[in-house]
Formats: structure tokens, sequence, C-alpha cells
């Protein structure tokens, strides 16, 4: 189990809640953009914080952050619609991935295995509730059948997989720069993060 001090859990909350806005964000930013990282997001809260109020204040943020784009930015309100709320379950499961991670977290060749598992299952269910509530649920298709909704599936996944894997593996690498330095200064095998190295 991962054991952050407030301070630094207070830290990463705020990281996250800027990177949620530097790249969901994209709906005005422009082509050179970094790929939105929301559900990265998420799920790294739940790695990572432990107050549950951050998560409604993100979901909050997320939704004002679209409010805006549509509003000002000129952005299509296409994807608006009754399905826009299964954001909500997707969320909520990629943050209870990151805890179900958490719990178990080690810095080992099994620990990486187990977060590449823990992420590819909570990425699927979060695809599924986005694209397939979109496809049934939005109301934009005349008649959405199961059929219908693989080859979607095939085109979307991918690309939000290969971008939840990005961010993922992008903040397993700072996390494990921060325990190898915590490691060196302490001359042991207790991390900055509170979990132990296997040898």
């Amino acid at each position: 189990m991962l054991n952050l001090a407030r301070r630094q859990q207070i830290a990463i909350g705020l990281a996250l809640t800027l990177l949620m806005l530097l790249t969901r964000s994209h709906h005005w930013a422009g082509i050179h953009s970094l790929p939105d990282a929301s559900w990265a997001i998420f799920f790294l809260l739940g790695v990572y914080v432990r107050a549950l109020w951050v998560v409604p204040a993100l979901i909050a943020a997320s939704v004002a952050i679209d409010y805006a784009a549509i509003t000002w930015g000129g952005v299509s309100d296409f994807c608006v619609s009754p399905a826009y709320w299964l954001l909500i379950p997707a969320y909520l499961a990629l943050f209870a991935g990151g805890r179900f991670y958490a719990r178990g977290h080690r810095l080992s060749l099994l620990g990486l295995a187990r977060l590449i598992g823990v992420a590819l299952a909570v990425v699927a269910v979060a695809e599924l509730l986005t694209s397939g509530g979109f496809y049934f649920f939005s109301g934009r298709f005349a008649e959405p059948t199961l059929a219908g909704f693989v080859p979607r599936l095939e085109q979307y996944f991918p690309h939000m997989l290969g971008t939840f894997m990005l961010y993922l593996g992008a903040a397993a690498a700072v996390h494990v720069a921060l325990a190898a330095a915590a490691f060196r200064r302490d001359d042991g095998p207790r991390t900055l993060m509170g979990a132990h190295c296997e040898r």
C-alpha cells in the first residue's frame, strides 16, 4: 500500500489537476496540444490520493472545461448527449482501479505486471462505458446494434489505450526515479512512496 504524506498527496493532486487543464483544454488549444489525459488522471488519483472529495471535484472540473470549450471555444456539442453522463461511472472505474492497484503496489516485475493488468482491465471498462454508452444511448445512431458497435470499438479503443498507457508509463517512470533517489538517500529498501523494494 502506498503511504504518502498529506503534502505529497496535495502536490500530486495539484499536478494532476494542472495536467487535466492542459490536456483536456485541447478542445481549443490547437493541433500541437497533448492528448487528453483524463483517464490516466483518474487512475493516478486512485493510486496516490486518499481524499475521496478529489474525485467529484475533478469530475466537475472536466464538465466545466467541456462546457467552456463548447460555449466559448467553438467546439461541437455532438458528443454531449444523455450518454455524456456515463463518463462519471467510467471515471469512477478508473479511480477504483487505481485504488485496487495501490493496495498491492510493489516495485518489482510482478508489481509491473499487476499494474499493466489492472490498467488494461479498467481501460476496457471505461471504453465500454463511454464508447458503448455513446453508441447505444446518445440517440446519434438510428439503429445501434452489437455488430455495429464492434468496428467502432476496434477504431477507438487502441487510441484510448495508447494515450492512457503513455501517461501511465510517464507517471511510472517518475515514480521509479523518485523511489530510486529515496533508496540512495536512505541507503535502504524503503522508498519515498512508502512501499518496499523487492530484491
